[in-house]
């Protein structure tokens, strides 16, 4: 009866240590494949993560761009409006030296100091100078729509 209750605990013992490396065996391939789903799961993460970046990192940069073209287009206003003060500048100039051309030539035909061939060049001055003003006239609607458009 003793070698029957030995062979009966040797046999239980043989089971439960075959059952328990089963289990163990088991336990080891459900924690793989845990493991593995993890992985899986942060490797979705990290590229989801990777997505968002990039969606930032673009909509940076497109916010970026606008503000630069914003900044062109200011810029660019302002490059006009000093060009159209100028222009205007140049063409109160050229009339101003208009002016000055006729009222000397005027006091010096009183004066008698003019021959008829100064009176020429004069008036050819004169109206180099109008063709001038005129075209800086022209010059200057031209900027004055620019600005006006941007």
């Amino acid at each position: 009866m003793n070698l029957r209750l030995y062979t009966a605990c040797a046999f239980f013992t043989l089971c439960i240590s075959f059952s328990y490396a089963q289990e163990e065996v088991k336990n080891d391939s459900l924690l793989r494949i845990e493991q593995a789903e993890q992985a899986k799961m942060l490797q979705a993460e990290i590229e989801k993560a990777e997505k968002e970046a990039k969606k930032a990192e673009k909509e940076a940069k497109k916010a970026e761009k606008a503000l630069k073209k914003k900044e062109k287009a200011a810029k660019k206003r302002e490059d006009l409006k000093d060009k159209i003060v100028d222009k205007k500048k140049d063409i109160a100039k050229r009339e101003r030296k208009i002016n000055d051309l006729q009222e000397d030539m005027e006091l010096d035909k009183i004066k008698g100091k003019l021959s008829p061939n100064d009176i020429d060049k004069i008036d050819r001055k004169i109206e180099k100078e109008r063709l001038r003003t005129i075209k800086d006239k022209e010059k200057l609607r031209k900027l004055e729509l620019q600005l006006k458009r941007s």
